[in-house]
């Protein structure tokens, strides 16, 4: 039960970023146009990209604002000066301000689709967001929290 809650903290963080992974796949894939096979309209499938956007960028916006300042005091990879997790919020946020502008465009203009921009695009930010998402888990894993926090702590993070 104790390793469990060491972990709690990891657990969530791999579940949301599971379905990150999964969303951005699933963008990734029909952006060829084949949305069209799942019967989905050029409409749908931007404000599927557009709802991806919104979530990460929610997520991001927790972790920054609630959890990354707690853990930066102790741990520099969360920190706000040496921190190498917002730097990495910034490079796919970069990315989705991209994202969000081919939406905003595609809406606008339906028939400028461009199944290779899209990818193009997706491409541009995909290395840093699995990467990020990956490195994340693995820095909140309970053996590494071990090393910065009591139990008692852990448990009290806003989460």
């Amino acid at each position: 039960m104790e390793e469990w809650k060491w972990n709690k903290l990891s657990m969530i963080m791999q579940s949301f970023h599971d379905n990150f992974k999964e969303e951005f796949n699933m963008l990734y894939e029909l952006s060829d146009g084949s949305f069209n096979k799942r019967g989905w309209s050029l409409g749908v499938f931007l404000a599927r990209a557009n709802q991806f956007d919104q979530h990460l960028t929610m997520h991001h916006t927790i972790e920054e604002t609630y959890l990354f300042p707690i853990l930066g005091k102790r741990m520099k990879q969360f920190s706000e000066t040496e921190g190498l997790h917002l730097e990495s919020h910034k490079g796919i946020h970069d990315g989705l301000e991209q994202l969000a502008a081919l939406v905003k465009n595609y809406k606008s203009e339906p028939s400028t689709y461009d199944p290779s921009k899209m990818r193009a695009c997706l491409d541009s930010f995909r290395e840093v967001l699995f990467s990020h998402l990956d490195q994340e888990v693995e820095d909140l894993r309970g053996d590494n929290l071990k090393k910065f926090f009591s139990l008692e702590e852990v448990e009290s993070f806003p989460i």
